[in-house]
């Protein structure tokens, strides 16, 4: 299996996953503007519509067991409230949909939407995506692989059909959205037609179901296998690696665009501030190859994302 940090592209398997991208269109709710063309709303012209709460929600990608990371956290957290001089508060969201829906109902304020998310996030939630976490040489990213479990009779992609495949959730990048395409594109397998697909709900949930040999196979974050890995959750002989996708952006860390602006700078600083030597985020993150946060732009970081939903014919509609 490849758990090294080297950039890895299967230069056959994206050009063939490029053939069937387009571009999207803009679909961010009316609720939103974006006068300056970055793809995410533009903060609140009228001071009388900023949001300044007492308690600052923050909120991880739910991607694994919400308890671990509370504690992983805890630091950073502590951080942030000397940088804002605000309370801050842990939300342990259970899916997707309900981080998306806690920051669109104004309940969360800051947090890490995972990479398939955060288009939905940003067009339905007014999420402002500013920094990711990248290693020490600014370099960053995962992979999408598609796992199965020594002795399954699985020995190559071709083989997954007639078979099961555990997907994790439909607004996972890697978990669902990038392997349903990369399968359609290269190999001419769609789900339902071809190979059964399962939802998993966590990519934690597909990785343990293919180490226990509950699911033949599965398409997972590599990152977070790795850091599973590290804590000794599954083993490295508990899994065989069947493909390894282009590379994607990680989690998208930001702030819901209605901050006051001097509280959502506050916020920022926090992020590029934070003493990683040493902390419970460093300890759990370097299991992935992190070291510290970087600047991102998501117009451009997340152009390769959007256009795999635009191969799925997805959709931003928040209706």
């Amino acid at each position: 299996m490849g758990f090294e940090r080297s950039r890895r592209v299967f230069l056959a398997g994206a050009a063939a996953l490029a053939a069937v991208l387009a571009a999207p269109a803009s679909a961010m709710d009316p609720r939103y503007t974006d006068a300056d063309g970055d793809l995410t709303a533009d903060p609140p012209a009228d001071a009388k519509d900023w949001l300044d709460p007492d308690v600052l929600i923050f909120a991880y990608t739910p991607v694994e067991d919400p308890a671990v990371y509370a504690k992983v956290w805890d630091g950073f957290l502590k951080h942030l409230e000397e940088k804002t001089g605000k309370r801050v508060q842990f939300f342990p969201v259970q899916s997707n949909a309900a981080q998306i829906e806690a920051m669109r109902a104004g309940r969360l304020h800051v947090a890490g939407f995972n990479t398939g998310s955060n288009p939905l996030a940003v067009n339905c939630a007014g999420f402002v995506p500013f920094a990711m976490m990248a290693s020490a040489d600014g370099s960053y990213g995962y992979e999408m692989e598609i796992i199965t479990y020594p002795g399954s009779g699985i020995e190559t992609v071709e083989d997954i059909k007639g078979k099961k495949l555990a997907f994790t959730a439909p607004t996972s990048n890697s978990g669902y959205k990038a392997p349903s395409a990369m399968l359609k594109a290269e190999y001419g397998l769609e789900a339902e037609k071809d190979f059964e697909p399962v939802f998993s709900g966590k990519h934690d949930n597909s990785i343990i179901g293919v180490a226990n040999k509950d699911y033949p196979a599965a398409a997972i974050a590599n990152s977070v296998l790795q850091r599973m890995i590290a804590r000794d959750v599954v083993q490295p002989e508990q899994v065989v690696s069947l493909y390894t996708s282009q590379t994607f952006p990680t989690t998208g860390y930001g702030l819901v665009y209605n901050l006051k602006p001097e509280l959502a700078e506050s916020i920022k600083d926090a992020f590029f501030s934070f003493p990683w030597e040493g902390s419970a985020l460093a300890a759990e993150f370097e299991k992935s190859g992190e070291a510290q946060f970087i600047p991102i732009d998501y117009k451009t970081h997340w152009a390769v994302v959007r256009e795999v939903d635009a191969a799925m014919g997805g959709s931003y509609d928040c209706r």
